[in-house]
Protein backbone atom coordinates (compact mmCIF):
# COMPACT_ATOMS: atom_id res chain seq x y z
CA UNK A 1 0.00 0.00 0.00
CA UNK A 2 1.08 3.40 -0.77
CA UNK A 3 2.21 5.76 1.96
CA UNK A 4 0.33 8.91 2.90
CA UNK A 5 3.25 11.48 2.39
CA UNK A 6 3.14 13.86 5.74
CA UNK A 7 2.41 12.07 8.19
CA UNK A 8 3.81 12.56 12.26
CA UNK A 9 4.85 8.64 12.89
CA UNK A 10 7.27 9.39 15.82
CA UNK A 11 6.26 10.19 19.47
CA UNK A 12 6.27 14.00 19.82
CA UNK A 13 6.62 15.76 22.82
CA UNK A 14 5.50 19.46 21.86
CA UNK A 15 5.61 22.82 23.89
CA UNK A 16 3.20 25.36 21.91
CA UNK A 17 4.67 28.46 22.58
CA UNK A 18 6.97 31.01 20.24
CA UNK A 19 10.96 30.41 20.27
CA UNK A 20 13.43 33.00 19.73
CA UNK A 21 15.88 32.36 16.85
CA UNK A 22 19.17 31.78 17.85
CA UNK A 23 20.16 32.19 13.99
CA UNK A 24 19.49 34.07 11.37
CA UNK A 25 16.25 32.72 9.36
CA UNK A 26 17.36 34.29 6.05
CA UNK A 27 19.58 32.44 4.24
CA UNK A 28 17.50 29.43 5.16
CA UNK A 29 13.90 31.37 3.72
CA UNK A 30 15.96 32.20 1.03
CA UNK A 31 17.35 28.57 -0.03
CA UNK A 32 14.08 27.17 0.65
CA UNK A 33 12.15 29.75 -1.40
CA UNK A 34 14.80 28.63 -4.18
CA UNK A 35 13.90 25.27 -3.57
CA UNK A 36 9.77 26.15 -3.86
CA UNK A 37 10.20 27.74 -7.10
CA UNK A 38 12.58 24.28 -8.45
CA UNK A 39 9.02 22.41 -7.21
CA UNK A 40 11.36 20.46 -4.88
CA UNK A 41 9.37 21.43 -2.26
CA UNK A 42 6.03 22.64 -1.99
CA UNK A 43 2.19 21.44 -2.12
CA UNK A 44 0.74 20.74 -5.66
CA UNK A 45 -3.14 18.76 -6.72
CA UNK A 46 -1.15 16.65 -8.97
CA UNK A 47 1.64 15.22 -6.38
CA UNK A 48 0.90 13.45 -3.41
CA UNK A 49 -2.35 13.66 -2.98
CA UNK A 50 -2.16 17.38 -2.35
CA UNK A 51 -0.16 17.15 0.74
CA UNK A 52 2.87 19.10 1.38
CA UNK A 53 6.95 17.79 0.67
CA UNK A 54 9.87 18.62 1.49
CA UNK A 55 11.14 20.31 4.65
CA UNK A 56 14.42 22.27 5.45
CA UNK A 57 16.87 22.28 8.52
CA UNK A 58 19.59 24.13 10.19
CA UNK A 59 21.61 23.77 13.62
CA UNK A 60 21.08 27.03 15.73
CA UNK A 61 24.77 26.38 16.68
CA UNK A 62 27.68 24.65 15.07
CA UNK A 63 27.96 21.98 18.55
CA UNK A 64 24.59 21.92 19.36
CA UNK A 65 22.36 18.93 19.08
CA UNK A 66 18.78 21.72 18.45
CA UNK A 67 17.77 22.63 15.34
CA UNK A 68 15.00 24.53 13.47
CA UNK A 69 13.09 23.27 10.94
CA UNK A 70 10.21 23.98 8.88
CA UNK A 71 6.79 22.84 9.99
CA UNK A 72 4.54 20.15 8.93
CA UNK A 73 2.53 21.12 5.92
CA UNK A 74 4.27 24.23 5.31
CA UNK A 75 4.80 23.02 1.61
CA UNK A 76 1.89 25.33 0.03
CA UNK A 77 3.77 29.06 1.58
CA UNK A 78 6.24 30.50 -0.87
CA UNK A 79 8.35 32.25 2.09
CA UNK A 80 8.12 31.09 5.50
CA UNK A 81 7.55 33.56 8.70
CA UNK A 82 9.23 33.03 11.90
CA UNK A 83 5.67 31.01 13.45
CA UNK A 84 6.48 28.27 10.46
CA UNK A 85 9.55 26.78 11.93
CA UNK A 86 9.93 25.00 15.10
CA UNK A 87 12.50 24.03 17.39
CA UNK A 88 14.00 20.57 17.82
CA UNK A 89 14.68 20.47 21.54
CA UNK A 90 16.05 17.10 21.93
CA UNK A 91 15.78 14.14 19.27
CA UNK A 92 15.80 10.48 19.88
CA UNK A 93 15.69 8.67 16.73
CA UNK A 94 16.23 5.25 17.92
CA UNK A 95 13.42 5.44 20.78
CA UNK A 96 11.41 7.37 17.52
CA UNK A 97 11.08 10.21 20.09
CA UNK A 98 11.28 14.06 19.50
CA UNK A 99 11.03 17.18 22.07
CA UNK A 100 10.00 20.69 20.38
CA UNK A 101 8.95 23.65 20.76
CA UNK A 102 6.89 26.24 18.25
CA UNK A 103 3.85 28.08 17.00
CA UNK A 104 3.71 24.58 14.51
CA UNK A 105 4.86 21.25 14.79
CA UNK A 106 8.06 19.98 13.19
CA UNK A 107 8.11 18.27 9.96
CA UNK A 108 7.51 14.45 9.66
CA UNK A 109 10.95 13.90 8.26
CA UNK A 110 12.68 15.60 11.54
CA UNK A 111 13.59 12.31 12.70
CA UNK A 112 15.72 11.66 9.19
CA UNK A 113 17.20 15.19 9.86
CA UNK A 114 18.08 14.65 13.26
CA UNK A 115 20.09 10.93 12.25
CA UNK A 116 22.03 13.27 9.62
CA UNK A 117 22.93 15.79 12.08
CA UNK A 118 23.85 13.22 14.60
CA UNK A 119 26.55 11.48 12.01
CA UNK A 120 28.68 14.44 11.93
CA UNK A 121 28.88 17.86 13.66
CA UNK A 122 30.51 19.71 10.87
CA UNK A 123 26.61 18.94 9.11
CA UNK A 124 25.03 22.39 9.59
CA UNK A 125 21.86 22.17 6.99
CA UNK A 126 19.87 19.61 5.70
CA UNK A 127 17.08 19.87 2.91
CA UNK A 128 14.71 17.23 2.45
CA UNK A 129 13.59 17.70 -1.23
CA UNK A 130 11.07 15.54 -3.56
CA UNK A 131 13.33 15.16 -6.64
CA UNK A 132 11.65 12.27 -9.47
CA UNK A 133 14.11 13.36 -11.81
CA UNK A 134 16.84 12.78 -9.13
CA UNK A 135 15.46 9.89 -7.22
CA UNK A 136 14.57 7.94 -10.64
CA UNK A 137 17.97 7.61 -11.85
CA UNK A 138 19.79 6.72 -8.43
CA UNK A 139 21.58 3.70 -10.05
CA UNK A 140 22.25 5.91 -12.98
CA UNK A 141 24.01 8.81 -10.38
CA UNK A 142 25.83 6.05 -8.49
CA UNK A 143 23.82 7.82 -5.22
CA UNK A 144 23.95 6.01 -1.98
CA UNK A 145 20.54 4.79 -0.98
CA UNK A 146 17.95 3.93 1.61
CA UNK A 147 16.20 0.15 0.96
CA UNK A 148 12.72 0.21 -0.67
CA UNK A 149 11.56 -1.49 2.17
CA UNK A 150 12.45 1.57 4.85
CA UNK A 151 9.29 4.13 5.01
CA UNK A 152 10.19 7.45 6.11
CA UNK A 153 9.98 9.00 9.36
CA UNK A 154 10.58 5.93 11.53
CA UNK A 155 13.45 4.39 13.64
CA UNK A 156 14.46 1.96 10.60
CA UNK A 157 15.06 5.17 8.47
CA UNK A 158 16.77 6.92 11.44
CA UNK A 159 19.23 3.17 11.22
CA UNK A 160 19.51 3.36 7.42
CA UNK A 161 21.20 6.86 7.54
CA UNK A 162 23.45 5.91 10.17
CA UNK A 163 24.44 3.43 8.42
CA UNK A 164 24.74 5.06 5.08
CA UNK A 165 27.45 7.37 6.80
CA UNK A 166 29.25 4.17 8.84
CA UNK A 167 29.64 2.68 5.13
CA UNK A 168 31.50 5.68 3.71
CA UNK A 169 29.05 6.17 0.54
CA UNK A 170 29.11 9.30 1.76
CA UNK A 171 32.84 10.16 1.93
CA UNK A 172 32.23 11.87 -1.69
CA UNK A 173 28.38 12.90 -2.13
CA UNK A 174 26.56 15.06 0.51
CA UNK A 175 23.01 13.32 -1.43
CA UNK A 176 21.54 10.35 -0.91
CA UNK A 177 17.98 9.02 -1.50
CA UNK A 178 15.13 7.85 0.17
CA UNK A 179 13.97 4.58 -1.92
CA UNK A 180 11.20 3.83 0.49
CA UNK A 181 9.83 7.20 0.16
CA UNK A 182 8.42 8.00 -2.90
CA UNK A 183 10.55 10.56 -4.94
CA UNK A 184 12.43 11.24 -1.57
CA UNK A 185 16.06 13.18 -1.28
CA UNK A 186 18.41 14.37 1.42
CA UNK A 187 21.14 16.67 0.73
CA UNK A 188 23.64 18.47 3.86
CA UNK A 189 26.06 20.41 3.77
CA UNK A 190 28.64 22.69 6.06
CA UNK A 191 26.10 25.25 5.42
CA UNK A 192 22.73 26.06 3.57
CA UNK A 193 24.08 27.72 0.43
CA UNK A 194 26.62 24.03 0.02
CA UNK A 195 23.51 21.85 0.73
CA UNK A 196 21.75 23.77 -1.63
CA UNK A 197 24.35 23.55 -4.53
CA UNK A 198 24.40 19.47 -3.88
CA UNK A 199 21.16 19.22 -4.63
CA UNK A 200 20.81 21.95 -7.51
CA UNK A 201 23.94 19.73 -8.79
CA UNK A 202 22.58 16.51 -9.06
CA UNK A 203 18.98 17.86 -10.09
CA UNK A 204 21.29 18.81 -13.22
CA UNK A 205 23.08 15.52 -13.89
CA UNK A 206 19.71 13.91 -13.67
CA UNK A 207 17.84 15.90 -16.19
CA UNK A 208 20.67 15.89 -18.38
CA UNK A 209 20.49 11.92 -18.17
CA UNK A 210 16.67 12.15 -19.39
CA UNK A 211 17.58 14.58 -22.61
CA UNK A 212 20.57 12.32 -23.11
CA UNK A 213 17.86 9.61 -23.61
CA UNK A 214 15.63 11.79 -25.65
CA UNK A 215 17.96 12.24 -28.34
CA UNK A 216 19.25 9.25 -29.18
Amino acid sequence: MKQQEGVIKYQLNHTHQPISHPCSLTDINAWRTIAVRLELIGQSPERYQNIGFGNISQRIAPHSAQFIISGTQTGHIEQLSPEHYCLIVKAEPHQNRIQSRGLCKPSSESLSHAGVYAQNPAIQAVIHAHSPEIWQHTVALGLPHTSVDIPYGTVEMAMAVEQLFQSGKLAQTSLFTLLGHEDGVIAFGRNMEEAAWELIKHLSLAIRIEQQRINR
